[in-house]
C-alpha cells in the first residue's frame, strides 16, 4: 500500500471519529447547572399530567419567571432568619422543634425567605378519581425532624411529620395551589423524598410520579 493511501485512510478514520463525537455531543442534553434558592416563591412539589404521564418537579418563580427544575438540581436554603426560639414544647405544638427551637419557612410570603408550596393546577380536572391526588412523604434524612403544617388562630394542622413514622400521605385536589409552613427541628442538611400518585378516572389505573428527593440546607449563622 502506498504512503498516500495510508494517509487518506488515516485521515478518513479521524474524520469519522470526530463526526461520531459530534453526534454524541449533540444527542446528549447538557446537564442543568445546580442552583440554590434563597427567597421568593417556589412550588416545591409541582405536579403535571400530560400525554398519559404524571410528573413531579420543582417550579422556581423566585425571579418572577416560572422555571421548571429537576429537584436534584436545586438546594433550598433555610437561613437563620427562619429560626424561631419560642416554640412551645406542649400540645398541639410538640411535633415541632427541639428544645423550643425550629426553623420555619412560613405559609405567608415573608421577605428574605422562600415562600414554599405545591401546585397541581396543570392537572386537568376530571382526570383522576374524585379529582384527587395522593402526596406521599416517604423518606427524610437529616439532623432532626421535618414537618409541613398549616396554622390558623394559633392552632396547627399537621400535614406531614417525619417524627411519627413514615410514609405520611395527604389527599390533594387537582387544580390546587397551596402554601404551608415547612418546619425543620435543627440546623443541617435535609434530604426529603416525596412521590405523587392518582387513580385515573377513565380506567381505574394508578399512576405514580416515582420518588423525587429535595435538598434543604438549614443554617444557624
Amino acid at each position: 500500500m502506498s504512503n498516500s493511501a495510508i494517509r487518506v485512510r488515516v485521515r478518513t478514520a479521524g474524520l469519522l471519529t470526530a463526526a461520531a463525537a459530534l453526534l454524541v455531543s449533540v444527542a446528549s442534553p447538557a446537564e442543568a447547572a445546580p442552583v440554590t434558592l434563597t427567597s421568593g416563591h417556589v412550588d416545591v412539589l409541582d405536579v403535571d399530567y400530560a400525554s398519559g404521564a404524571l410528573t413531579l418537579d420543582l417550579r422556581d418563580e423566585t425571579t418572577g419567571t416560572a422555571v421548571d427544575r429537576a429537584p436534584a438540581d436545586v438546594t433550598l436554603n433555610v437561613p437563620v432568619a427562619a429560626k424561631h426560639t419560642n416554640v412551645p414544647s406542649t400540645a398541639p405544638w410538640a411535633f415541632l422543634g427541639t428544645g423550643g427551637t425550629a426553623w420555619i419557612l412560613p405559609q405567608s410570603q415573608t421577605s428574605g425567605l422562600l415562600w414554599a408550596g405545591w401546585n397541581t393546577t396543570d392537572v386537568p380536572s376530571g382526570t383522576f378519581k374524585d379529582n384527587k391526588l395522593t402526596f406521599s412523604l416517604t423518606g427524610v434524612t437529616g439532623p432532626a425532624g421535618f414537618s409541613i403544617y398549616t396554622a390558623s388562630g394559633g392552632s396547627p394542622t399537621v400535614l406531614f411529620d417525619s417524627g411519627n413514622g413514615l410514609p405520611d400521605t395527604l389527599a390533594v385536589n387537582a387544580g390546587a395551589h397551596t402554601h404551608a409552613n415547612w418546619g425543620f427541628d435543627a440546623a443541617g442538611t435535609y434530604k426529603v423524598t416525596f412521590s405523587v400518585s392518582g387513580v385515573l378516572a377513565s380506567t381505574g389505573q394508578t399512576v405514580n410520579t416515582g420518588a423525587k428527593t429535595y435538598t434543604f440546607q438549614v443554617t444557624n449563622s
